[in-house]
Order: structure tokens, then sequence, then C-alpha cells
């Protein structure tokens, strides 16, 4: 793969459409390095500066950092400074840094020719406290434009969803930090079994005991116990050649930088760094799974994303319809016994009228028509029911558009049996008149739903 090196800098940004990079050109003194540490500031990496290499990868213009400079970023007036980097970024932009009257208004469309690609081209001044601002803009602009990056995905933009009759397994392996957990939990949100850690040898048949109606996901890295390459990729051959399984291999993976912030957070021991620095562990691991990267169905690069952008960019690569429901729990509770942790609101109703001192009352619950109608004629209550509604109603489609796949409400009394369980049962109707299917839970009733 030819690489060609040139004068300038590149940063990268993180969008919807995964990492998009820009490639800063100027004179020597031009402002390169300063719009891209004012970029870096506002949230961007840096991918290289002073020099950079860029080599085409299936159609896209990739960037890096000569080995020597990677991370540096020279800050006038204070001098070579340590930032936050990616190892590499698809370019999908090129900034030429002018003089504030070579600023055309409304530019024509232009572009040059990088490692035989055409990039678009626009001219900025570097200082103006704006430019930093029209870079972001251009980019994410650019970004919906520009072909899957192979550090994003490889072997086409999507894995496609699997077969009819055959069982659906993802299997997630990759660099050690990279997110597998993540990306367990997410495809676990969707409906999937989930196995982690499973010894390589039990791979195989597990994944051929599945029924074909659920699908699965399957971790696996260097740090199972029995792990070795060639025995992994033996594995992927042989379901791969099975007409009854539709295996997906997703191989994840993230820059130096990013692995070595993470293990030094968590406090966790790299599996290849024993006895030796983490930087050579990492770098061990790397070399040892390129193999097995070539082999994957999907590459994701997790350097720049959130956890939330991660899980809806790998259900979006493998094509699995997250749908438009998100999964409401309305339960009751009893204070005496405590919140129930796992709620996200929770709303005390003790103010109410309390059944409990009604002898007629006393020994029923807010199921019964007798409880519900007690507690609904508090004087109280009509203002509270449509406050709460009016507060409930604008978040749920807020909490869904944020990606939200659960949302617990909780109401809790002193004995979780008269008014908690009217209201969870009035809120529980009013959400489905709404259109938001909800399941019931009273948690310390008799009878424990």
């Amino acid at each position: 793969m030819p690489i060609e090196r040139l004068h300038g800098t590149c940063i990268a940004i993180e969008t919807d459409q995964g990492p998009v990079g820009a490639l800063l050109r100027a004179d020597p003194g031009g402002g390169k390095s300063d719009l891209a540490f004012r970029l870096i500031n506002k949230g961007a990496k840096l991918v290289a500066d002073d020099q950079v290499e860029l080599s085409c990868e299936d159609g896209v213009v990739m960037a890096r950092a000569p080995e020597n400079l990677k991370g540096s970023l020279e800050v006038r007036g204070f001098g070579v400074a340590a930032v936050a980097h990616v190892d590499r970024a698809p370019v999908a932009l090129v900034v030429d840094l002018v003089t504030a009257d070579e600023v055309e208004r409304l530019p024509s469309d232009r572009s040059i020719d990088l490692v035989g690609q055409s990039v678009p081209v626009i001219a900025l001044a570097a200082f103006e406290a704006s430019t930093e601002d029209k870079v972001l803009l251009a980019l994410r602009a650019r970004a919906s434009a520009m072909p899957p990056a192979p550090s994003a995905v490889t072997h086409g933009e999507q894995a496609g969803a699997p077969p009819d009759g055959a069982v659906n397994v993802v299997l997630v392996t990759g660099l050690s930090g990279a997110g597998r957990t993540t990306a367990l939990k997410a495809l676990e949100d969707q409906g999937y079994d989930v196995i982690d850690n499973l010894p390589l040898r039990l791979v195989n048949p597990v994944i051929r005991q599945t029924p074909e109606v659920q699908p699965l996901a399957v971790g696996v890295d260097s740090r199972n116990r029995d792990f070795s390459l060639a025995g992994l990729s033996t594995t992927i051959d042989e379901l791969r050649a099975d007409d009854k399984v539709a295996l997906r291999l997703v191989f994840l993976e993230a820059d130096e930088e990013t692995l070595q912030r993470r293990f030094t957070e968590t406090r966790r021991r790299h599996p290849m760094a024993e006895g030796r620095p983490l930087r050579d562990g990492l770098a061990a691991e790397r070399n040892l799974l390129e193999p097995l990267r070539a082999k994957a169905d999907v590459v994701l690069d997790t350097s720049l994303m959130t956890a939330r952008d991660f899980a809806q960019k790998l259900t979006g690569v493998l094509e699995i319809d997250a749908g438009d429901a998100m999964t409401i729990f309305v339960t009751s509770f009893s204070f005496r016994r405590g919140i129930p942790r796992e709620a996200d609101m929770v709303f005390d109703v003790r103010f109410l009228r309390n059944p409990h001192y009604e002898p007629a009352l006393r020994n029923l619950t807010g199921l019964d028509a007798e409880v519900a109608d007690f507690v609904a004629a508090d004087p109280g209550y009509p203002s509270f029911f449509e406050h709460l509604t009016g507060l409930i109603e604008p978040l749920l489609p807020r909490y869904q558009a944020e990606g939200k796949s659960y949302l617990t409400i909780a109401f809790g009394c002193t004995g979780g049996q008269h008014r908690s369980v009217t209201l969870t049962e009035r809120l529980a109707l009013w959400l489905d008149g709404k259109g938001w299917p909800c399941t019931i839970g009273h948690r310390d009733l008799p009878t424990g739903l």
C-alpha cells in the first residue's frame, strides 16, 4: 500500500457516520497547529501534526502520523505537548488556511487529488474566532457523503442480517479494552442470549446446540483461558462452513492512547503485559490478533465513541432491528422495604389519604375497585395525576430518542398495598392509552408479582 507523506496537520471528530478527519494545510507559521489546538479543546482528537502520512484503503484516504510523532502537537509559546490523539482517521476534508481577505464569501466547489482520491477543499482564515466552528460544521456536513472507513467497517458497510433458518450468532472479539463487554451488553438489550469468556473448546458445541429462534452473542478474546489464534480461526472456519449457522465476526479495536487510558482508569492488568510495560503488551496483542482482524465481517474502532454511539453503530452495521419501542415497567413498593434500585423515576404518594385506616378497605389492595375509588376521591388526587402525566408525557419520546431501552417508574407508599398499587395501575392504563405499552409489577403485595 503506497504511502504519501506531506506537510500538514490532521484532526478527527466522531460523527453519526463514524470518525472523520480534516487535513489542515498552510505555509509554515500559518496557524495549522494553533487551529488544531483549538479544535482539540472542542473535543476533536489529533491524528498528526507537521507530518501526515496518507494512504488509500478501499477508496478512502486514511491519515496517520509517523511513528515518532504520534500524539505530539507543537503549541507555539509552550512547546511540544502530548494531546488526545487517534492512530488514524479517514480524510473527509482539506482546509487551506489563508488570510482573511482571501476567504471567499460564497466559494465554488473545489477538490484536490490525494493518493488517487478526490477530496473537497475549503479555504478559511486560521485565526478568526469562528474558524474552528466552521471546520466542525463542514466536517459533519461532509461525513454523510463519506464511504465507510476501513477503521470503522470492513467487508462492506453492513454485515447484513442473518439468513432465515440458521442460528444467528455474533462472535465478538478484538483488543482487550476495546469494548467487548459494552458490545455484549448492547446485544443483550436487543434480545440476544449472551455468553462471555466461553472457553474456546466450548464455542463450537454451544453454538451448534442453540435453537435457531434465539440469537446468540459470544465474547472471546486473548483473556480466555485456552485462547489460541489457530484454534479460534479453525472454529470460525468450521462454523462458517455450516449452513445451519449464520456467523458474523465483530472485531473491536481502539488506538493506543485510548486503550492505555482505559486500562489506567480501571486499574486492570492487560493479559499480555505481564512483566513488561503496558505499551508493549498492547502492541503484542495487536500484532497477535491481526490475522483475526482480517477475518472479521465488521471492524469497529471505538476510540472516539461514547457507549451510546457504540451501541447504535454496532446494531446498525449488524442490521439489528432495534424497533421503536422502549420497555416501560411501572411498579409499586413499600418504603418500609426500600426504594427499588432499578427505578429511574420514583414518586412518593404517601400524601394521599391512606385506605389502611378504613376498616372495610384495610384487607383489600389497590387492585380492588373500592380502594381505587377511595384513593381517586382524595381532593389532591386529580391535580397530582394531571401534573404527573404532564411531567412524564414529554419525557418518554426524549428518553427513547436518547436510546434508552428500559424505563422503570415506581410509586411508593407506606405498606405498598393501597395507594402505590392504585397509582401504578392507573398510570399503566394512561400509558397504554397514549400508545406506550408497559408491564406492571407490585413488589410488596402479599402475592408479589
